[in-house]
């Protein structure tokens, strides 16, 4: 199962995790076994049309979704999925 990874500021949505292994084949798949698992963590990661959160940033292999093909981003038993959190500053 591919490997995720949280920010650690997100980890108490995630059973204090930062890392964890989830199934699915695609990074939308992912991303609805991640919500599932931890249905807490939805409402910061999807809007309430399910999309995911401007601020967040994947990456599949180090590499962003939307340098790939975006949200059905094809991932594999040893890819490394990274959500990552925009900070901005003022």
């Amino acid at each position: 199962m591919p490997i995720v990874r949280f920010p650690a500021l997100m980890k108490y949505y995630v059973d204090n995790q930062t890392e964890f292994l989830v199934s699915g084949s695609t990074v939308n798949e992912l991303m609805i076994n991640i919500l599932t698992r931890y249905p807490a963590l939805k409402p910061h990661l999807v809007n309430p049309k399910g999309e995911l959160r401007r601020h967040f940033n994947i990456f599949v292999n180090s590499v962003h979704v939307r340098d790939l093909n975006g949200m059905e981003t094809i991932v594999s038993e040893n890819d490394k999925i990274i959500f990552m959190a925009s900070a901005a500053g003022g």
